[in-house]
């Protein structure tokens, strides 16, 4: 057997430069939570405290140090609520206002996603006189939400996926919009809800079994899952008498909080400096080179993450340049949540059919046609399983035995050697 621990992602020491890397280490004794849980949760909501001011351009497009992030642990030993107990605590003495009011959890609908960070409505109203209509005029009837960003934090991200999953909810498309760019609406009769400009950040808390079961294909594909980071943690230390971090730790941590929060509100468009374009020169091939099957759909905005973590990095060092070093954080904390993804999702193509085919090819051994179609219990078309067939054989997954004459012996599909012993791998076997 080899030892789970053998494959679990390595943070790089780069991931905690600056600030964020300050705060990590200043909180780690006194937690039992992955630094990584840590790191996510102090970059999401430093990110959503800041606003909208600080940002990378992309042609038209404003990248603002907006994250959404999944933190993916076991249940009750993850210690994933535990790594936003300090980082609370500590940003709540930065902006209380924010800490209380634009805070939340309890994502059900799109509807009321929106309505937290809704614009102000006005309505064309009549004016009556002596019960004769008059006149006209615009009534405010909605004074609306005048600070946009909100903070969302779900210890149980699996209900919100849940939520997602039902016929007609819009919450999927809502939360993808937000990640882009902030501009939200709904198109109920009776309640015409639309906001611009939301700042809406996103931290989930889930095991990896809950992904793999809830995180539908449609969710896969649509681009959902990867507007989020997923970042594999567990409990880092046993500490029976725990006590929170002292002031003494937290105060200057604080203050250095408190010039951050300053300096965003004047910060504009952020841009690499001469060293950091060379560095981004070099990576941006690979971060923006595709790849098939689930993987490939989780990370496929490896490119615009990197960008916005770089982005608040900078921002954590109070620099209105992207320098080297922020950007090689950006691309440590990257790698951690790529490497994360892979050991979350596997070798799963996100294909059904195909998914459950190469399962049992690999489990099994080689299997007839006729036994493959019967793994499905009748209850998928022959068309739907040559499909799948077609594109495990496309993708070098399987291979097919040639027929013997007369059909004494049917052909046999078996999975590619090396798959199987991918596949016990990323079992921990």
């Amino acid at each position: 057997m080899v030892s789970a621990d053998a494959r679990w992602p390595r943070l790089e020491p780069e991931a905690l430069h600056g600030l964020a890397g300050r705060i990590v280490e200043a909180i780690d004794p006194y937690t039992e939570a992955d630094p990584v849980a840590t790191l996510g949760h102090v970059l999401a909501a430093t990110g959503n405290l800041i606003g909208l001011g600080p940002h990378a351009r992309v042609q038209h497009d404003r990248h603002p140090c907006r994250l959404n992030v999944a933190l993916v642990g076991r249940t009750g030993k993850g210690r994933k609520g535990t790594a936003w107990s300090t980082p609370r605590h500590l940003l709540a003495r930065v902006d209380p206002d924010w800490a209380a009011r634009r805070v939340t959890t309890g994502l059900s609908s799109g509807e009321g996603l929106v309505y937290h960070v809704r614009d102000a409505r006005r309505e064309r109203q009549p004016i009556r006189e002596r019960g004769r209509v008059v006149g006209h005029e615009d009534v405010e009837v909605d004074g609306g939400e005048p600070d946009k960003r909100l903070l969302v934090i779900e210890p149980e991200l699996a209900i919100v996926l849940k939520v997602i999953s039902r016929e007609a909810n819009t919450l999927s498309g809502l939360i993808r919009q937000a990640w882009d760019c902030g501009d939200l609406g709904t198109l109920t009769k009776h309640s015409p809800l639309r906001a611009t400009g939301a700042h809406v950040t996103l931290i989930g808390h889930i095991t990896k079994e809950e992904v793999r079961r809830y995180l539908t294909e449609t969710e896969r594909a649509n681009g959902f899952a990867n507007r989020f980071l997923w970042l594999l943690v567990r409990r880092s230390k046993a500490l029976p008498e725990a006590e929170p971090a002292p002031d003494a730790v937290l105060a200057p941590l604080a203050d250095a909080l408190r010039r951050v929060v300053a300096f965003a509100r004047t910060a504009g468009e952020l841009a690499r400096d001469g060293e950091a374009r060379g560095v981004w020169a070099a990576v941006y091939p690979g971060l923006s080179e595709g790849h098939p099957g689930v993987v490939g759909a989780i990370l496929n905005r490896a490119e615009a993450q990197v960008l916005r973590l770089s982005s608040l990095y900078a921002v954590l060092d109070c620099s209105a340049e992207v320098r080297s070093p922020h950007l090689r954080a950006a691309l440590a904390l990257w790698r951690y949540a790529e490497a994360s993804a892979r050991l979350i999702f596997g070798s799963r193509l996100g294909v059904l059919a195909a998914d459950v085919v190469l399962e049992a090819l690999r489990a099994r051994g080689p299997l007839t046609a006729t036994a493959i179609s019967a793994l499905f219990g009748r209850h998928r078309s022959a068309e739907e399983i040559h499909g799948a067939l077609q594109l495990l054989q496309d993708l070098g997954l399987v291979t097919r035995s040639a027929e013997a004459a007369g059909g004494r012996a049917p052909a046999l599909w078996a999975a590619c050697e090396g798959g199987e012993k991918s596949e016990r791998s990323e079992k921990g076997e």
